[in-house]
């Protein structure tokens, strides 16, 4: 029997803000799945069932936040417009690059919650 509600897939490599995106993420209603890398990510995305995808632009083991949203455009299309990026390096080229090249939203870090939740519901819906 599938959960009636999906969770969100939260890829985020720093225990606090992984701990604080969880945190506003539940407490608004959003079922939390967290990994720590891209790649652990890719490995969920697979078989897993996601509502969306909270990723950190940068992440440890080979694969980026943009390189996920490239495997889910490929391999998952009906997630690719449920992806939001966080970043706390939004000056950076290779992040302005690949945000215009995904059109996905970005939150930059350090941010309010209420900012956080009003971009995810906007891009995966309310939650139930």
């Amino acid at each position: 029997m599938k959960p009636s509600v999906l969770p969100v897939l939260l890829i985020e490599d720093e225990p606090a803000v992984m701990a604080y995106v969880r945190a506003a993420l539940e407490r608004s209603g959003y079922p939390v799945v967290c990994c720590e890398s891209g790649a652990e990510a890719l490995g969920l995305l697979v078989n897993g069932e996601f509502l969306g995808v909270v990723s950190d632009m940068r992440t440890p083991g080979g694969v980026d936040g943009g390189q996920v949203h490239a495997w889910i455009t490929e391999h998952r299309p009906d997630l690719a417009s449920r992806v939001v990026f966080i970043t706390g390096d939004i000056a950076n080229e290779e992040t302005v690059a690949t945000l215009r090249a995904t059109g996905a939203p970005c939150v930059e870090k350090p941010f309010r919650v209420q900012q956080f939740i009003d971009v995810v519901s906007k891009a995966m819906g309310k939650a139930q």
